[in-house]
């Protein structure tokens, strides 16, 4: 995979654009870029930008998904000339100097390996494949469904157990206060016929005194 990227027309001369160029070919996009960077030429700026041109043509034109920059290296570095613009400069005595102001064209190229992909497989295996993926989701939503009925189940199970221990107790309490209410009752019966027996025993005791 190779990308390119150009510039035209830098007022650059070209002897001073190739010393630079020398510095970066044939090295990693990230190495070169940090050479770049750290190399005190007003070339290596303007270089700077076209590499990064041409690295982000390479990743566009694949994706950055398959190709990242760490793969990319310089493969080609061109420095073209261009051409000069003649000036003059006026000396002294009627003289003039010629003044040449020279041009340059920049071509750099990268290359790198994207990453292989994928082989597709056939319809029938993909179709089978989607129906065991059904058939697995289809038991895992069954399994789920029967997990949260059991958990629903048990709490209602629960309260229901709740409510009849409630409801028994209730009962046992009911039951022992009618017990309870029963027995007073006996002894108050009790008492009270003890007591009519002794006032009617008293009432024949007075009787025959009194004849």
């Amino acid at each position: 995979m190779q990308a390119v990227a150009r510039v035209k027309y830098l007022r650059m001369s070209p002897k001073k654009m190739r010393q630079v160029a020398t510095l970066i070919k044939g090295r990693p996009v990230e190495e070169a870029m940090n050479i770049l960077n750290f190399t005190p030429k007003s070339a290596a700026h303007h270089m700077a930008k076209v590499l990064k041109a041409a690295a982000a043509n390479a990743m566009s034109s694949v994706g950055t998904a398959k190709l990242k920059a760490e793969d990319l290296s310089v493969s080609k570095v061109f420095v073209d000339e261009a051409p000069t613009a003649k000036r003059i400069q006026f000396r002294s005595m009627g003289r003039v100097y010629r003044l040449r102001k020279r041009f340059c064209h920049l071509t750099i190229e990268v290359e790198g390996e994207p990453e292989p992909e994928q082989v597709k497989t056939r319809g029938r295996r993909k179709k089978k494949e989607v129906v065991e993926e059904d058939s697995d989701e289809t038991q895992t939503k069954k399994t789920t469904k029967t997990t949260a009925k059991s958990k629903t189940a048990k709490p209602k199970a629960k309260k229901a157990a709740k409510v009849k221990a409630e409801e028994k107790a209730k009962d046992e309490v009911i039951a022992e206060t009618k017990a309870k209410t029963e027995e007073a009752e006996a002894t108050v019966d009790e008492t009270a016929e003890s007591k009519k027996t002794e006032d009617n025993s008293d009432d024949a005791a007075d009787e025959d005194k009194k004849e």
